[in-house]
Protein backbone atom coordinates (compact mmCIF):
# COMPACT_ATOMS: atom_id res chain seq x y z
CA UNK A 1 0.00 0.00 0.00
CA UNK A 2 1.21 3.48 -0.77
CA UNK A 3 1.97 5.63 2.53
CA UNK A 4 -0.58 8.01 0.44
CA UNK A 5 -3.54 5.43 0.67
CA UNK A 6 -2.02 4.72 4.03
CA UNK A 7 -2.85 8.64 5.26
CA UNK A 8 -5.94 8.73 3.38
CA UNK A 9 -7.12 5.58 5.23
CA UNK A 10 -6.35 6.53 8.36
CA UNK A 11 -8.03 9.69 7.44
CA UNK A 12 -11.16 8.08 6.79
CA UNK A 13 -11.00 6.24 10.25
CA UNK A 14 -10.80 9.35 12.47
CA UNK A 15 -13.51 11.07 10.16
CA UNK A 16 -16.02 7.93 10.97
CA UNK A 17 -14.94 8.68 14.54
CA UNK A 18 -15.53 11.76 14.63
CA UNK A 19 -18.70 11.84 13.08
CA UNK A 20 -20.01 9.59 15.53
CA UNK A 21 -18.78 11.17 18.28
CA UNK A 22 -20.58 14.36 16.95
CA UNK A 23 -23.99 11.76 17.61
CA UNK A 24 -24.52 11.10 13.45
CA UNK A 25 -25.12 7.71 12.17
CA UNK A 26 -23.07 6.01 9.69
CA UNK A 27 -24.76 4.23 6.91
CA UNK A 28 -21.96 3.31 4.28
CA UNK A 29 -18.20 3.61 4.42
CA UNK A 30 -16.21 3.60 1.16
CA UNK A 31 -19.51 2.51 -0.70
CA UNK A 32 -18.44 1.58 -4.26
CA UNK A 33 -20.42 1.48 -7.73
CA UNK A 34 -18.84 1.57 -11.24
CA UNK A 35 -18.96 5.54 -11.40
CA UNK A 36 -17.06 6.01 -8.00
CA UNK A 37 -17.41 5.92 -4.20
CA UNK A 38 -18.32 7.48 -1.65
CA UNK A 39 -16.11 7.82 1.96
CA UNK A 40 -19.12 8.30 4.47
CA UNK A 41 -22.81 7.73 4.12
CA UNK A 42 -24.39 8.92 7.13
CA UNK A 43 -27.71 10.45 9.11
CA UNK A 44 -27.52 13.36 11.01
CA UNK A 45 -30.98 13.65 12.91
CA UNK A 46 -33.25 13.08 9.54
CA UNK A 47 -30.63 14.69 6.92
CA UNK A 48 -28.94 12.43 5.07
CA UNK A 49 -24.97 13.44 4.61
CA UNK A 50 -22.78 12.46 1.70
CA UNK A 51 -19.04 13.11 3.56
CA UNK A 52 -16.39 13.78 1.49
CA UNK A 53 -12.74 13.01 3.38
CA UNK A 54 -9.41 14.72 2.53
CA UNK A 55 -6.67 14.25 4.89
CA UNK A 56 -3.47 16.33 4.02
CA UNK A 57 -0.48 15.74 6.26
CA UNK A 58 0.92 18.93 5.27
CA UNK A 59 0.02 22.22 3.13
CA UNK A 60 2.93 22.24 -0.10
CA UNK A 61 -0.38 20.97 -1.86
CA UNK A 62 -3.11 22.60 -0.39
CA UNK A 63 -5.05 22.74 2.47
CA UNK A 64 -7.87 19.36 2.67
CA UNK A 65 -10.71 21.40 1.71
CA UNK A 66 -8.90 22.46 -1.39
CA UNK A 67 -8.52 18.92 -2.85
CA UNK A 68 -12.60 19.23 -2.98
CA UNK A 69 -12.68 20.29 -6.91
CA UNK A 70 -15.55 20.46 -8.92
CA UNK A 71 -14.74 18.00 -10.59
CA UNK A 72 -14.99 16.12 -7.47
CA UNK A 73 -18.35 17.50 -6.55
CA UNK A 74 -19.96 16.97 -9.68
CA UNK A 75 -19.39 13.49 -8.84
CA UNK A 76 -20.29 12.90 -5.33
CA UNK A 77 -23.62 14.69 -6.61
CA UNK A 78 -23.74 11.67 -9.30
CA UNK A 79 -22.75 9.19 -6.55
CA UNK A 80 -24.88 10.51 -4.24
CA UNK A 81 -28.16 10.60 -6.49
CA UNK A 82 -26.91 6.88 -7.62
CA UNK A 83 -26.87 6.00 -3.75
CA UNK A 84 -30.39 7.10 -3.15
CA UNK A 85 -31.97 5.40 -6.59
CA UNK A 86 -30.31 1.93 -5.02
CA UNK A 87 -31.36 2.51 -1.87
CA UNK A 88 -35.14 3.53 -3.17
CA UNK A 89 -34.97 6.97 -1.03
CA UNK A 90 -36.44 10.17 -2.33
CA UNK A 91 -37.52 11.96 -0.01
CA UNK A 92 -34.99 13.10 2.52
CA UNK A 93 -33.19 16.19 2.97
CA UNK A 94 -29.51 15.68 1.44
CA UNK A 95 -26.42 17.02 2.97
CA UNK A 96 -22.77 17.70 1.23
CA UNK A 97 -19.94 17.54 3.52
CA UNK A 98 -16.28 17.43 3.84
CA UNK A 99 -13.79 16.41 6.85
CA UNK A 100 -10.50 17.74 6.70
CA UNK A 101 -8.24 15.87 8.68
CA UNK A 102 -5.06 16.99 9.69
CA UNK A 103 -2.31 13.77 11.12
CA UNK A 104 -0.19 15.51 14.01
CA UNK A 105 3.39 14.05 14.83
CA UNK A 106 2.32 13.68 18.50
CA UNK A 107 -1.11 13.68 19.69
CA UNK A 108 -4.51 13.26 17.52
CA UNK A 109 -5.06 14.38 14.13
CA UNK A 110 -6.86 17.97 14.24
CA UNK A 111 -10.41 17.87 12.32
CA UNK A 112 -12.82 20.03 10.75
CA UNK A 113 -16.24 19.55 9.59
CA UNK A 114 -17.58 21.75 7.04
CA UNK A 115 -21.00 21.51 6.76
CA UNK A 116 -22.80 21.87 3.76
CA UNK A 117 -19.50 22.43 1.88
CA UNK A 118 -21.25 22.49 -1.54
Amino acid sequence: MAAKDGVGKYGERVAARYLLDAGMVLLERNWRCPEGEVDIIARDADTLVFCEVKTRSGDSHGTPADAVTPTKVARLRRLAKRWLAVTQLSTVEVRFDVVCVRPRRSGPATVEHLRGAF
